[in-house]
C-alpha cells in the first residue's frame, strides 16, 4: 500500500457550476457549515501547475467540515485546470477524495514510482507561504481523482464566510 493512503480520506471534493447557490443548498438541505470561501489562484496561489507546465488558473471554493471530513466545493473561474477537463468529460459532480501527507514531495515520489503521475498543483497557499496540493491520475484506474494535500500551518483568513456569524 502507497504510505499517503495510510490516513484515509480526509476530503471530498466537488466541481460545482455556481458556488453560492450549492453552499447555500448543502447548508439549507444538510445543515452544513460554515463554509469558509477562497479564492485559488494569483496572489494566493503562488506558484501552479498543469500537466507538468507553469500554468497560470483561478478558482473559487468553499470548505466545510462534517465530522471528520472535509467537504470542498470548486467552482473553476479560468485557465486549463483538472476541474475544466472534468466538466468537459463528465459535468459538474464528485471530482476527487484529498488524502493528507506531511512531506508532500516523498508522497508524490512514491506515486511516480507506482505509475501515477500527477496533473495539476499549486503552492504557496498558507500563510506563511506553506500549504501545496497536487492530484494524481488515478480516474481511468480508480474512476475518481486522488488528491494528495499537505496543509498549511495556518490559513489566510477566507473571504466570506457562510452563513455569516
Amino acid at each position: 500500500m502507497l504510505p499517503f493512503l495510510e490516513k484515509g480520506v480526509a476530503q471530498v471534493g466537488f466541481v460545482v457550476k455556481d458556488l453560492e447557490a450549492t453552499v447555500e443548498s448543502w447548508s439549507r438541505l444538510f445543515g452544513i457549515g460554515p463554509w469558509h470561501f477562497y479564492t485559488y489562484g494569483r496572489p494566493l496561489v503562488k506558484k501552479m501547475s498543469y500537466r507538468g507546465k507553469p500554468a497560470e488558473y483561478r478558482m473559487r471554493l468553499a470548505l466545510a467540515n462534517v465530522g471528520p471530513l472535509r467537504i470542498e466545493l470548486i467552482q473553476p473561474l479560468e485557465g486549463d485546470t483538472v476541474y475544466a477537463d472534468f466538466v468537459r468529460e463528465h459535468g459538474y459532480g464528485m471530482h476527487h477524495f484529498g488524502l493528507l501527507t506531511d512531506d508532500i514531495e516523498a508522497s508524490l515520489a512514491q506515486a511516480r514510482e507506482s505509475g501515477l503521475e500527477m496533473t495539476m498543483d499549486g503552492s504557496g497557499f498558507g500563510k506563511d507561504g506553506d500549504g501545496r496540493y497536487a492530484y494524481l491520475d488515478t480516474e481511468e484506474a480508480l474512476g475518481t481523482t486522488i488528491e494528495l494535500i499537505q496543509r498549511p500551518k495556518g490559513r489566510v483568513p477566507p473571504e466570506k464566510v457562510f452563513p455569516s456569524s
